[in-house]
């Protein structure tokens, strides 16, 4: 399929599902447009799972993440080889007659297309649904932008960080009276990708079940994604009238569940809300009163008296180094667990033993990329080779779709490939 080199796995587990076989997406193609994260996070994982995804992106400098964050000695950034692996890059230039032709030949050959454009880019260009609908009546076109397709918002700018507001997200991170906070990652864009990937496979079933006309719009926004994610705020507003607060590194209405400062000034995770669990987290660090305390004896009882159960565990965990508060922990089976950067992941047996890790070959040298989940047992996902250079597949493609050596030469010196 490819001459990139085939990657290491890592890890000492050797007796895990054949990595080389089939996997479910084999024989599906599908044409990603559009760039930075949220379609190109989906298009990832389709191609790990087998799909051909080839990505069209603007001549030149290509997807913008290549030159993102720290680069390797080619300019090129890191995070780059692992958000476009397994992909084919070919370059259309999207803003002239004949670079929307070319995408427009490929895009009447796939199964799917993937575009995160504003909505109504695709319409304007030429290159929609219903666009195709004649020449490619099963095709399944995933659009994801900020806040959907239809609505009084849909043509606004669709930012992560301002869908992640917008969508309640926000709201709920951080410490009461304190400024609302965000994870150090895109968060809206991987979650909307994910939700994409969902979209596609359902349509994709539902186009083999052979009910309905064949293809479908699935119609994804940022926004819309992460308020998925918001579990039971909607009924319990409706209900009880209670809008969720920030509630710091505890969880409104559960307890115990924090973060503990131990005596080596690093944190560990405790989970203790089940009420045996939690009689058995008060007896490891010599509170049996607590344990047998009425009082504490069901979850609601204990968020009435959250202060307390939390002050006598903080009082523990600082007294004793984390390694020996979370082996005391475990030793009483207490959920427990250390905070991790991503060089303690490396470094972890149990990340090795699961192969969360897969090593590539790149134009400076290995590099290791994670797996992509989930797991499956006869035909994972792999990763193929690392994200490439920009065009690296544009002769092969197009020539595949009947266009001659001097149609190419034309296109490409007119740029528009």
């Amino acid at each position: 399929m490819s001459d990139h080199p085939a990657p290491n796995h890592s890890g000492p587990d050797r007796s895990g599902p054949d990595r080389s076989g089939p996997r479910p997406l084999d024989g599906f193609r599908d044409v990603e447009l559009g760039q930075l994260l949220a379609g190109p996070w989906a298009g990832t994982m389709l191609a790990y799972f087998g799909a051909e995804v080839i990505k069209v992106e603007p001549p030149g400098q290509g997807d913008p993440i290549r030159g993102w964050r720290l680069l390797d000695e080619t300019g090129t950034a890191y995070w780059w080889r692992s958000l476009g692996r397994n992909k084919k890059s070919v370059t259309a230039n999207l803003r002239t007659d004949e670079g929307r032709s070319v995408v427009k030949k490929i895009m009447n050959t796939a199964d799917v297309v993937i575009e995160n454009f504003k909505p109504g880019t695709m319409e304007k260009w030429g290159l929609g649904p219903e666009d195709l609908k004649p020449d490619n009546p099963d095709l399944i076109f995933a659009r994801i932008s900020g806040y959907g397709q239809t609505g009084p918002n849909s043509t606004k700018p669709g930012y992560a960080s301002v869908t992640e507001a917008y969508s309640g997200f926000r709201f709920v991170n951080g410490f009461p009276g304190g400024v609302p906070v965000r994870p150090n990652l895109s968060i809206g864009d991987t979650v909307a990708g994910l939700h994409a990937v969902l979209g596609i496979l359902l349509a994709l079933i539902e186009r083999k079940q052979g009910r309905s006309t064949g293809g479908q719009v699935v119609d994804v926004a940022l926004y819309e994604a992460m308020f998925n994610l918001m579990e039971g705020m909607v009924p319990e507003f409706d209900g009880g009238q209670a809008i969720r607060q920030p509630s710091g590194s505890t969880l409104t209405g559960i307890v115990p569940t924090n973060t503990y400062l131990c005596a080596d000034d690093k944190h560990v995770v405790i989970g203790a809300n089940g009420d045996s669990i939690y009689r058995r987290l008060m007896d490891a660090i010599g509170r049996s009163e607590m344990a047998t305390d009425q009082r504490y004896a069901d979850n609601a009882g204990r968020v009435k008296h959250e202060p307390s159960i939390d002050a006598a565990i903080a009082d523990w965990t600082q007294s004793l180094p984390s390694h020996e508060v979370i082996a005391q922990l475990e030793q009483a089976d207490v959920p427990v667990g250390p905070i991790y950067a991503v060089d303690d992941m490396l470094a972890d047996p149990h990340y090795q033993a699961r192969e969360l890790f897969e090593e590539v070959e790149t134009p400076t040298g290995n590099l290791k990329v994670p797996a992509i989940l989930p797991k499956l047992s006869s035909t994972p996902g792999r990763t193929e080779w690392p994200g490439g250079a920009v065009g690296t597949h544009t002769q092969d493609i197009l020539s595949d779709l009947g266009l001659s050596g001097e149609e190419l030469k034309k296109l490409q010196d007119g740029g528009h490939i």
